[in-house]
């Protein structure tokens, strides 16, 4: 859940590494309350046998419109596995705008599965689920001051605001998950 270096342990000969991008913060429009695109989603199998350390990013959650402001979310962050020969790449979420426009979701690149997250549903209600998380869901007047919620487990949208003065979802942040094998 946060950024390193991965060192191959003795023996090790085999990695499934799992990366999640991050989810897109919600928006707080002037004409459109959109929430923020789930994190892209890449899956692989290499041979480390020749590969001692690899840099691992994680990617932060997209922070959504603050209370009281009129503006985007932000873009959630990419994680990522960079060993020097291999680059595999979970692209954080687009961020809520106010545009009648989708938010779309981050691609995933370098792995054997390559999954992109969810674009949001273009109605506050509905921000983008990843595959290792779940959108925000608007806020209403029982939140307040909370805040509208933000995506949940890795990856998953910032929900917008919906008609109060509250904060916007943020998007939930990525994840490296790394199965060693011998």
């Amino acid at each position: 859940t946060s950024s390193g270096t991965w060192n191959r342990p003795s023996g090790i000969t085999k990695v499934v590494m799992e990366v999640q991008g991050a989810g897109g913060g919600g928006c707080k429009g002037s004409s459109y309350h959109q929430g923020g695109g789930a994190g892209g989603y890449a899956k692989k199998l290499l041979n480390v046998s020749s590969i001692s350390t690899s840099t691992i990013t994680v990617g932060a959650g997209g922070a959504g419109a603050a209370s009281g402001v009129t503006a985007s979310g932000t873009v959630g962050g990419n994680s990522i596995w960079a060993d020097g020969t291999n680059t595999i790449t979970g692209n954080g979420g687009a961020p809520g705008t106010d545009t009648n426009a989708y938010s779309a979701g981050g691609t995933g690149t370098g792995g054997d599965v390559n999954i992109s997250g969810q674009a949001n549903g273009q109605n506050p209600n509905q921000s983008g689920d990843s595959i290792l998380g779940y959108g925000g869901i608007a806020a209403n007047s029982a939140d307040a001051p909370t805040g509208a919620k933000s995506g949940q487990g890795y990856g998953g949208g910032g929900s917008a605001w919906s008609g109060y003065s509250i904060a916007c979802g943020s998007g939930s942040g990525g994840i490296v998950i790394v199965w060693e094998y011998k």
